[in-house]
Formats: structure tokens, C-alpha cells, sequence
């Protein structure tokens, strides 16, 4: 199951060193300590990360599914010793094994429903991976506890569903102790998934809220890991979802998967709503497919309802005891209307709002009293708490009113069952029922439709012919706020808080003609039995191959501590910036062009005060000072405050409003570079920008010479970003026979004249230096933003041309971590500082001279 060369590694990081030339003992899966200890959360595996280069020696793929619970029944043996195991039919994970590849190899971790005794757990592990290729995950109690019914259960869910802990008796407080055994039960199923997992070779996909900081686990010792999560709850909007004081690390700790999918695109565009306003990532959208770039790696975001097992429904369709159990239906509501409800009892699946409809239906339309039936199958309830306990109190006392208002001799308009139900005897009530009902308050999928749906299907394939040509139709009333509903087209949505809307969809439901009952039922059922669970593993695994396609090219390396760890993945050329290397050749170099970008660069972007610190200016100076440098800031900023703040750098040049102003020192006069001095354009863009900038709370406009430029960093981001890219497409409809060009930029939309960009301010800079005799041979290029990339860019045609010479030290460097046309990078401005600070004590700064020409650089 494990490569050798990972288990041996395994060995060393455990101090468990085997003899040399000794054959070695079957490896058994070792017990999760069951001692409570300290939780130290993540930083102890820091320095345990493995990222081989070398693919491994099994050339299978193989996926691991992750989830809460292993898809196998466990029950105790007769005789009291040990255990029986079989598969869990009903269970999803073991479902979608039908969509992948045939050859695929197929690994399950997780917890069992049966507490296992301490002294069993080896002899189980064992057996679940010999027999079912299952490995357990065993929780501590107090750990389970916490973590299961406390911070899932009780928060996590709760919150996921809209519900806001406004009292103690109400949802569910966040409790550090709770977050913590959380983050503790996540990191034995990735101790779990270590013992198993060939790196080079396997595929995880991660299942559902219980296992939400899993990926930072796993990511954090293998830094290719091929790795998808799948959430099959709603993701609440931002406004809910940053309630949750653990809101980051949990965002952060998605971001480590390779993909991250949904089952509605409401659903995604919360989760994408929250990396915005809370991690300040933007998501692109390239041929269909929606990626968030975090830290140079794109995580993909796939938005795709599960579906049914058809093979399943339809072999109990097929069952002879159902035929049994349906005419049994059908002679105890022989004459009477039935619709059904299945669902699950909690809170939030709307139950008593379906009674209270039903109760609205029999008063507004008399006619159906005596005729119409809601049963409703209420499943056992997963959690516990005393929302559940008053749910059940409203919804048995709303039962005995309405049977008691409206009951007749053998007529009850309400069946409530409140029992197991097992799927032959629900396919039979499915079979009987004219409409399925469905008014949940919030639900991240519910199948209960899709299934009713292909059971009417199969009814009509059973029965005489006289009766098939009716028997293929369905009628489905469903909340609009459960998963399942945008692909139910042809169903009644509902918003079930409205009770008078949803009798009146009851009614409409079970009214209809026969044969747009049909019409509706045929599409459905094209859909659903498409869709189906193997369609959507299918398609889940095929996104995830091609989102890490270029795992093993790009270089990875793992920063950040506990759920600040994160990989950036980089093009293998891409490195930081040795001083040391650069400081060595700057010191064998003659002609050094050096240009550098201010804002992000020089100046962290974060801080209020602009003005330059007496350091930075001391640096500068002292640099283009050499005789040897010709020194640029070259930067977006006006030409005033450029000048006035370095004032003291005699001998520096600068490039203001992106190189529309230039002058090669402080004695030189400023030149116009941009292709035309007229500004009229601004008496039609200034109006546009104004009209936003009243519509946008928190943006400005900045009034340069030759340019004009809209801020939205202070706005809301959402709005902000949508306003940014109306006013985009706005400006370059208006201005469209203007010499302008209009470009968005980090949080800015800029108009100014076209021919004006910092490429070009770098290639004159370049050509002027190789006119003059002193073709550069040392060029250091820093900035942090897309127009750095222009001068970035323009190096490279200037090394073709001949402007720079093929033997040129080139330094293109971009600030951050990030995908840049830089071959370099630094951290951070400060780092940007003291490289600075470094090649300007390798300098020889010359005493100013009050006459300088232009012929002299």
C-alpha cells in the first residue's frame, strides 16, 4: 500500500532505524494515541515536510477518499468477540466509486459509527485494509465529543445553515476548547492518511465541514499533494460566514486544496465572496472554469449538484416485497390524494412549515378535506439539543390539530411517521405519492426529489399497460432554498416561510393536468438519471487531474506557520534574489542601470505617511551618486511630490505619472514623453468618474498632469470591483476616439495618454545609455505591480535588439511571491531596502558637480 521509500522515511522521522540486511516485519498500521494531551495545532509537523522531485516506483493512481464516517456497517459478533464489517450501500463515498477510472484503486479513511475498544483497534485497522481497503480513524472520546457534536454539530452547522448564536440556548457559542478538538480530531485523520499515502501518486478528495482544515495538514507535509475537497453543505453568504472567529484559518486552510467544490454556484459565490472581503482575492473565470489565484498556485472551484445512484433505486424498484408493501399504500389511501415529505429531523429542514401549509391548503380549497394525505417520514435526528426537542413538541402538537380539525372517520389528513424508514419502503410510499413536498429552510442538496423522480419513472415499466401511459408523471413542490432546486426546472419553488404561497403550490401541485404533469416529470427525468452520483464523481476527479497537471513542474515550497501555512508554486526559473550574488556582480560591473519602482516597492503599500524615510533617501542618494549608476524612480506618483521628496538625490532621475514627465536630474527640465500634450479628454472622463465616485461609498478621484485616476480601495470590495469594471467598460466606450488608453489596475482605474507606460520610460533609458557610449551591462529592474511588468517585459526585446547586450547582468525583480514576468523576487519592501542598503555600500559616490550634461551618463 505504501512505497518504500516514503515508509522508510517514515522509519527515520520515528527513530525506528532497522537493521541493515534483516528482513523486515509486516508493517501494522499503528493506533492513534488515545491520551489527551496538549494540541499544538500545526506547528510541530513544520519541519516534516517532503516534496520529492523523484516520481515513485508505483505507477498506479490511486485516490484516497477522506471523510467523517468509512462507508461500512459494523456491528458486534454473537459471541461478543469482535467485530463483523460490511459495506454501506446508502453511503455516497462508496457510491461514486462508479465514476472513476476502472483501474483506479480506491482508498477510504475515516471514523467508525461503533466505539471501538483500545485493544481491538489494531486487530480492526488491519482487517478494514486487508478486507475493504478501509483505514479507522480513532477518536479519543473527549476529542469526538467536542468535535463531532460540540464544533461541528453545534456551530459549524448551524452557522452553515444561517443560524447565528444570538444566546446560549440558541445555535451554538464558539468555544476555543471546541475549535481546538476540532483542529485535533483533523489532524489524526491526516496522521491517518500519512501512514497510507504514496505523495508522487495519489490523489485525495476530501469530503464535507467535518474535515475543513485537513488540506492545511496534509498540504503542510507533502507541498504537490493532488488534492480536491468537496463541501456538501450550503457555504453561508460573508455576512454569516465572518461571524466565525476562526473564519480565516478555515478559508486559508480550503485554499490548500487543488480544488474546492460545490454544489450550487450561490454556494460558490459566497466562499468566493469571502476570499475577497476577508483574504482580498479575486477569482477568473478562463474557458468555464473559475479559478482564485492564491500565492501563484490556481485553485480551481468546481460547482456541480450530486446526484443518485440509479443502479440502487431502480434494483429496489424491482424487489418483490416492495410490490407487496405498494399495494398495501395503495388500498390504506385507496380514493385519497397523497403527497409526501421526507426529511431528516432538525431544525432547519422545515417540517412543521409543510404541516402548517397543509393545514392553510384543506382551509382555502375544502374540496380536498377527506381526499388529501401528507404523510411525512421524519428520519432520525443526527444531532441533539433543545431546538430539536421544541421542533418536535410544535410538530407533534401541529399533527393533533390539524387530524383533530379536519379528521373524518377513517381519514387522517396527516400520517406522520416518525421511525426508520428503509429505502424499499420509501420507494414504495414514493411510488403511491402524487407530489413530493419539500420546504426546508436551508439544505445543501437533498436527493429526496431526484429519487421520487426516477421511482414514478420505473412505477410505470412495473404496471399493466393499461395504466403506464399515467403512471410516468411526478409533481414536485420544493423549497427555493435547498441545493437540489435550479435543476429542477420544472418543479414549484417556494420560499416555505410563506405559508399561504406554499398551500397554493400544494394545491396547483396535485390540481394539474395530467399532462404537464408528464411533460415536467420527462424532464426531470432526463436530467436525473444523466446526473446521476457517477456523473458527478466523474466529472469532480477529471477537474481535479487537469488543475494539477503542473504539479510536478513548478517549484513548491511551503511558508507560514500554523493555519497561516500556505505552498507557492512558482515557474522553475523564478528564485529569490541573492544579495550576496548581486553584490558581487554589481561590484565587477561599469555601466549599472538601476530602476526602481516607489509605491509596493520602496514604500509598503500599507503605510499612511508616502513621504520617504531619511534611510531610503540616504540609500538612493548615495547610489546614484556613483558615477557608475544611472539611477530611475520610476513610478505613477506626480511629478511635484516626486521631486520635493527627493530633492536631496541631486544626480537621480525620475519618471513621474508613469513616465509622461521625465528628467535625468534635478538640474535637468522636465520632458513631455507622451505622444500628445492635449487634455481635452478629461472634460469627458471626469464626469464619468464623478458619477461613480457619488454611486461608490469610499472612492476617490486623483487629479494628475496627464492622467486621471479612480481609487476603490476604501469601497466595499464587492461593489467596488463591479463598479470598477462597469466604469471600465464605460470609459472606453466613451473615450473611444480619445489618444488615451484606459487600464484597471489594484484597486484603480487609470486614463492617461497612450505611448506612456514604464516600458517605455525603461527602453529609452536603455537606448540613451547605449547612444552615449555606455551601454549598460548591470540592470537592476524592482517594482511590485502590473505596470512593473511593462518594464520588466521590455528587457528582454531590448537584449534582442541590441539596445542591451546579450552579456548584460539582468536583475527583473518583483515584490511578493506572485506570478511576474520577473525572474527574481523579494519578500517584501523592507527586503527591498536592505538590498539597496547592500549595493550602495559596495558603491563609490563621487562628490556632486553642479555642471552635468546629458552626454555624461
Amino acid at each position: 500500500m505504501m512505497s518504500r521509500s516514503y515508509t522508510n522515511l517514515l522509519d527515520l522521522a520515528s527513530g525506528n532505524f532497522p537493521v541493515m540486511g534483516q528482513p523486515r516485519e509486516k508493517k501494522r498500521l499503528p493506533r492513534v494515541m488515545t491520551v489527551p494531551g496538549v494540541i499544538s495545532e500545526l506547528d510541530d509537523d513544520q519541519a516534516n515536510s517532503v516534496a520529492s522531485d523523484v516520481p515513485s516506483s508505483i505507477i498506479q493512481d490511486r485516490i484516497i477518499i477522506v471523510a467523517n464516517q468509512l462507508p461500512v456497517k459494523a456491528k458486534r459478533r454473537p459471541d461478543n468477540k469482535g467485530w463483523s464489517f460490511s459495506w454501506d450501500d446508502d453511503s455516497l463515498l462508496l457510491q461514486l466509486k462508479d465514476g472513476l477510472p476502472e483501474e483506479m484503486e480506491v482508498l477510504y479513511v475515516g471514523s467508525l459509527k461503533v466505539d471501538v475498544d483500545p485493544s481491538e483497534q489494531d486487530d480492526v485497522s488491519q482487517l478494514l485494509l486487508d478486507r475493504f481497503k478501509c483505514v479507522p480513524a480513532f477518536l479519543p472520546p473527549d476529542i469526538l465529543t467536542k468535535f463531532y457534536h460540540g464544533f461541528c454539530k453545534q456551530h459549524l452547522w448551524p452557522l452553515f445553515h444561517y443560524m447565528l448564536p444570538f444566546s446560549a440556548n440558541h445555535g451554538g457559542r464558539f468555544y476555543r476548547s471546541l475549535w481546538e478538538a476540532y483542529v485535533a480530531a483533523n489532524k489524526i485523520f491526516s496522521q491517518r492518511v500519512i501512514e497510507v499515502i504514496n505523495p508522487e501518486d495519489d490523489y485525495v478528495w476530501i469530503h464535507d465541514y467535518h474535515l475543513m482544515v485537513l488540506p492545511t495538514f496534509l498540504r503542510r507535509r507533502f507541498n504537490r499533494l493532488r488534492m480536491g475537497f468537496f463541501l456538501h453543505s450550503p457555504f453561508p453568504s460573508s455576512e454569516i460566514y465572518r461571524t466565525l472567529p476562526v473564519r480565516e484559518e478555515i478559508l486559508k486552510a480550503l485554499l490548500n486544496s487543488d480544488l474546492i467544490g460545490f454544489h450550487t454556484f450561490d454556494y460558490a459565490r459566497h466562499f468566493l465572496s469571502c476570499c475577497s472581503r476577508m483574504l482580498g482575492l479575486e477569482y477568473q473565470s478562463k474557458r468555464g472554469y473559475i479559478g482564485v489565484e492564491y500565492y501563484g498556485r490556481t485553485i480551481g472551484i468546481k460547482i456541480m449538484p450530486v446526484g443518485i445512484h440509479m443502479a440502487q433505486i431502480e434494483s429496489v424498484l424491482r424487489l418483490a416485497d416492495k410490490e407487496w408493501r405498494v399495494g398495501e399504500l395503495k388500498q390504506q389511501f385507496e380514493g385519497k390524494t397523497v403527497l409526501l415529505g421526507v426529511d431528516d429531523m432538525d431544525v432547519f429542514k422545515g417540517v412543521n412549515l409543510k404541516l402548517l401549509a397543509m393545514e392553510q391548503m384543506l382551509k382555502q380549497h375544502p374540496k380536498w378535506q377527506g381526499r388529501a394525505v401528507l404523510v411525512q417520514i421524519a428520519n432520525p435526528a443526527r444531532g441533539r439539543g433543545q431546538d430539536l426537542e421544541e421542533i418536535q413538541a410544535e410538530i407533534t402538537a401541529s399533527c393533533k390539530r390539524i387530524n383533530e380539525t379536519f379528521g373524518q372517520p377513517g381519514y387522517e389528513p396527516i400520517v406522520f411517521i416518525d421511525r426508520p424508514v428503509s429505502l424499499s419502503e420509501r420507494v414504495a410510499y414514493y411510488s403511491v405519492a402524487e407530489c413530493v413536498v419539500v420546504t426546508a429552510v436551508r439544505d445543501g442538496m437533498n436527493l429526496t426529489p431526484y429519487e421520487y423522480i426516477v421511482c414514478r419513472q420505473g412505477v410505470s415499466e412495473s404496471e399493466s399497460s393499461s395504466e403506464s401511459s399515467g403512471s410516468k408523471k411526478s409533481m414536485l413542490v420544493v423549497s427555493e432554498f435547498i441545493g437540489c432546486s435550479p435543476s429542477l426546472s420544472g418543479a414549484i419553488r417556494v420560499n416555505p416561510w410563506n405559508i399561504e404561497t406554499t398551500a397554493e403550490a400544494m394545491n396547483e401541485a396535485i390540481s394539474m393536468a395530467d399532462a404537464e404533469k408528464q411533460l415536467r416529470h420527462e424532464k426531470h427525468y432526463r436530467y436525473v438519471s444523466s446526473h446521476d452520483v457517477a456523473f458527478w464523481s466523474r466529472s469532480f476527479f477529471q477537474d481535479m487531474e487537469r488543475t494539477c497537471k503542473d504539479h510536478f513542474r513548478r517549484r513548491c515550497w511551503g511558508i507560514g506557520l500554523s493555519f497561516g501555512f500556505r505552498v507557492v508554486a512558482l515557474d522553475p526559473n523564478f528564485r529569490k534574489l541573492s544579495i550576496d550574488h548581486i553584490v558581487s556582480v554589481y561590484l565587477r560591473s561599469k555601466n549599472r542601470a538601476i530602476l526602481l519602482d516607489y509605491d509596493g516597492t520602496v514604500m509598503p503599500q500599507t503605510s499612511h505617511n508616502k513621504t520617504p524615510s531619511s534611510e531610503v533617501i540616504s540609500i538612493i542618494k548615495t547610489l546614484s551618486s556613483d558615477i557608475k549608476n544611472t539611477v530611475f524612480v520610476v513610478s505613477g506618483r506626480g511629478r511635484d511630490s516626486l521631486a520635493q521628496w527627493f530633492s536631496p538625490c541631486k544626480k537621480l532621475g525620475i519618471a513621474a505619472e508613469h513616465g509622461y514627465f521625465m528628467r535625468w536630474s534635478a538640474n535637468d527640465n522636465w520632458e513631455v514623453c507622451g505622444q500628445n500634450s492635449e487634455f481635452g479628454w478629461k472634460e469627458i472622463a471626469e464626469p464619468v468618474m464623478k458619477l461613480y465616485t457619488e454611486a461608490t461609498d469610499g472612492s476617490s478621484i486623483e487629479t494628475k498632469e496627464s492622467a486621471l485616476v479612480w481609487h476603490h480601495r476604501d469601497a466595499d470590495p464587492g461593489f467596488g470591483s463591479s463598479q470598477a469594471k462597469e466604469m471600465l467598460d464605460h470609459l472606453e466606450s466613451v473615450l473611444a476616439n480619445e489618444p488615451v488608453t484606459v487600464k484597471s489596475g489594484q484597486f484603480i482605474v487609470e486614463v492617461k495618454p497612450q505611448g506612456v507606460s514604464k516600458g517605455v520610460v525603461a527602453e529609452k533609458i536603455f537606448t540613451t545609455m547605449a547612444e552615449s557610449g555606455r551601454q549598460a551591462d548591470f540592470v537592476l529592474c524592482i517594482g511590485d505591480d502590473r505596470s512593473d511588468e511593462e518594464m520588466f517585459e521590455i528587457i528582454s526585446s531590448a537584449i534582442s535588439s541590441g539596445v542591451l547586450s546579450s552579456n548584460t547582468s539582468v536583475f527583473a525583480c518583483t515584490v511578493g511571491q506572485k506570478p511576474s514576468k520577473a525572474k527574481y523576487y523579494l519578500d517584501d519592501p523592507a527586503e527591498v531596502v536592505n538590498m539597496l542598503e547592500s549595493l550602495a555600500e559596495a558603491s563609490d559616490p563621487e562628490p556632486f558637480s553642479d555642471t552635468r550634461s546629458e552626454d555624461s551618463i
